[in-house]
């Protein structure tokens, strides 16, 4: 396996974030993974299940930025999608609350 060399900047510095921390994330987000399963899978303690169901959703969405760990991909890249997905898992979580909500009304209003 041949490396390419990444083009220097104009200051010198390299463009992206550098190999060890794009190799870094990508390790991390595969141990929060794999963190997450073992703790659903685990069959010791429903409050370690409790909390892997809501790390496996969490990891699920955090695998989202593997594509941006790259060295060549600047680190702001990674951030600007973390918040993108933060933004879209709020969004969807209101969206599913409120609609359980508006249902639990209807139906205590139906009867």
């Amino acid at each position: 396996m041949t490396e390419q060399s990444i083009p220097l900047g104009k200051a010198g510095k390299t463009p992206g974030m550098g190999r060890t921390l794009a190799r870094r994330l990508e390790y991390g987000l595969v141990i929060l993974c794999l963190l997450a399963l073992a703790a659903i899978f685990q069959p010791f303690s429903k409050l370690v299940y409790g909390i892997g169901s809501g790390l496996i959703i969490f990891a699920g969405l955090a695998f989202n930025l593997m594509p941006f760990c790259d060295p060549a991909k600047p680190i702001t890249a990674v951030y600007r999608t973390a918040i993108i997905v933060a933004v879209v898992f709020i969004v969807v979580s209101l969206l599913a609350i409120g609609s359980a909500e508006l249902y639990g009304v209807y139906l205590r209003h139906s009867r």
